[in-house]
């Protein structure tokens, strides 16, 4: 699933090509995760003024045609489990996993997503409709000054579920998915079993410096690219190849040797090492 740097990586990828493009035509294709929420003509005219993020998902804030540049709504859209954006010269056909088109002055951005667990949901406003409600209860940026260690152990304050199954959930901090809170654990120190009340506010500090540096340097590598990832550019990630644990089952810990270990929490793979990770 694409996480915050890979989506983070995707905006890069278009906001600078797309500021200021116009939207010439909308294609829709097979139902995705929720209706647009407009009739795709109404898009058509309007200029895309800006490409921000929120967690996962990407707004693509639009201006209406006249006044040029006046506030004209948005587009919030979420890549789901396999999905990617591209933009193309041209007009190529699309293919059957390709859903949704937006026709513009600068080339056609086509989401594709083979297993249609995206979006792409028209609102007045990113805190209004649709997506007001896809965003409610999303937590703190990790590049926000808000993330700090005292953020961190009030939101784990209280939470009997393991560490990294609360770092999963996204109402403590966004972004950080299955593979970067194996990574930022092990550069914690912090054991993935570890109940989350019993982190403490020293811990909660790396924890926090942590997530910050292995997003930031996930970013800086175009995210990471385990199957289908691609940016706009049609380029994956490299991050992966720097994990320290994640899918490293079996093999020495980079710090000790000692062998990686695999458990699944949540049904979802966890990797880390027992000797320099502590409860």
């Amino acid at each position: 699933m694409p996480e915050l740097p890979e989506v983070e990586v995707t905006r890069l990828s278009l906001v600078e090509r797309l500021r200021g493009a116009e939207i010439t035509g909308v294609r829709v294709g097979k139902p995705l995760r929720w209706p647009l929420g407009c009739e795709p003509g109404m898009l058509t005219g309007r200029r895309i003024i800006d490409i921000t993020r929120r967690g996962k998902y990407l707004w693509f804030a639009l201006g209406v045609p006249s006044p040029p540049g006046g506030d004209g709504g948005g587009l919030l859209l979420h890549l789901g489990m396999s999905g990617s954006l591209s933009l193309t010269p041209g007009t190529p056909a699309p293919g059957p996993w390709d859903h949704f088109d937006l026709h513009t002055s600068r080339g056609l951005l086509r989401l594709t997503d083979p297993r249609r667990f995206g979006a792409v949901v028209w609102s007045d406003a990113p805190h209004e409709g649709a997506a007001g409600r896809l965003l409610a209860g999303l937590g703190v940026e990790p590049f926000d000054p808000g993330f700090t260690a005292a953020h961190l152990k009030a939101g784990l304050s209280g939470r009997r579920v393991a560490v990294k199954q609360a770092l999963l959930a996204g109402d403590v901090v966004v972004g950080v998915g299955n593979i970067y809170a194996s990574e930022t654990l092990f550069l914690a120190g912090i054991d993935p079993r570890t109940r989350s009340e019993r982190v403490s506010l020293a811990r909660c500090g790396r924890l926090a410096d942590a997530v910050r540096r292995v997003l930031a340097r996930a970013v800086a590598l175009g995210g990471s690219t385990l199957r289908d990832f691609r940016d706009a550019h049609g380029a994956g990630g490299a991050f992966q190849l720097e994990a320290r644990v994640y899918g490293r089952e079996g093999l020495p810990c980079q710090v000790c040797e000692q062998p990686v270990r695999r458990i699944v929490q949540g049904q979802r793979s966890t990797f880390f090492c027992a000797t320099c990770q502590r409860r």
